[in-house]
């Protein structure tokens, strides 16, 4: 059966100062787990995870399997520049309950395939019993991954897909054509669920859809159904909100604000919205959340 699913790649809570607001995210993984998403992604770039430390991780880890795990799948992301990083971040997710994760190519420094291939290799075997994914967005990473690497990496124990950001849907299919058949594949743009589908992918990886769940359910909806004018109709409504939030964590945050979940910042180097873009992200909440 084909699938439609939306995993939700979730903001953390920052207090205005920078500090952790536990609370504030935990209110926000609630929220999120009332969606009926399929999944959650918890710590990835939306998480602001290069700027998150490990107590930090570990906290957050916590209570998102506390919050989330009797809801939806919760996928932690683990990737770090070194495997060594990587490796620790997955047994302390282990430990406290996780059993999926996703691992960003290894980042900053330019590697080869090989050093590429030893890092998922090692992460692979902290994995255990577990699932996982390799996270290929070179425009952050700046390390591609061909075809050819990705079945190389499918061959390892426990990788059973990977989430692809950044990257054209002509690009989504080469990997398809070259991955064993139950080797599933995600697409990072949050508008593109049914081309991402129709080119061999099982879902999408959303940041918008933890604000605004209720068109991306009705464009999963309408794609299981095969309903084009339901389709058309969902299409037009996801494509209105991600073009007023898209990307941007910081207009996130300010939906959940009007939502009254939770009053959070952006740790990260990020602009706060303009008044012109709180109204259009109020406007877009009051008809979509």
């Amino acid at each position: 059966m084909t699938r439609y699913d939306i995993l939700t790649a979730i903001p953390t809570a920052f207090g205005r100062d920078g500090s952790l607001d536990l609370e504030g995210s935990r209110a926000i993984f609630r929220y999120v787990g009332k969606s009926g998403n399929e999944g959650a992604f918890v710590l990835g770039t939306t998480g602001e995870f290069p700027a998150v430390d490990v107590d930090e991780f570990t906290a957050l880890v916590s209570a998102a399997l506390d919050e989330l795990k009797d809801r939806m799948r919760v996928v932690v992301h683990v990737g770090r520049p070194s495997a060594f990083e990587a490796v620790r971040l997955t047994r302390i997710a282990g430990e406290l309950g996780a059993t999926e994760f996703a691992a960003l190519t290894p980042y900053y420094l330019r590697s080869s395939d090989d050093a590429v291939f030893d890092y998922f290799r090692q992460v692979s075997d902290a994995v255990g019993d577990g699932r996982l994914y390799v996270y290929i967005y070179p425009a952050r990473s700046g390390n591609p991954v061909s075809p050819e690497l990705l079945v190389r990496l499918a061959g390892l124990p426990n990788v059973v897909g990977a989430k692809v950001s950044e990257l054209s849907l002509d690009e989504l299919a080469a990997y398809r054509a070259a991955v064993p058949a139950d080797f599933e594949l995600y697409t990072g743009a949050d508008r593109d669920l049914i081309a991402a589908v129709d080119a061999g992918a099982q879902g999408v990886v959303s940041g918008v859809s933890s604000v605004t769940p209720q068109p991306f359910r009705a464009l999963a909806d309408a794609g299981r159904s095969g309903d084009a004018s339901a389709i058309a109709a969902a299409q037009s409504a996801v494509d209105e909100v991600v073009a007023l939030i898209g990307g941007d964590m910081a207009r996130m945050k300010e939906g959940y604000r009007v939502l009254g979940v939770a009053d959070s910042y952006c740790r990260m180097a990020l602009d706060e919205p303009t008044d012109a873009e709180r109204e259009a992200v109020a406007r877009v909440v009051a008809a979509y959340a």
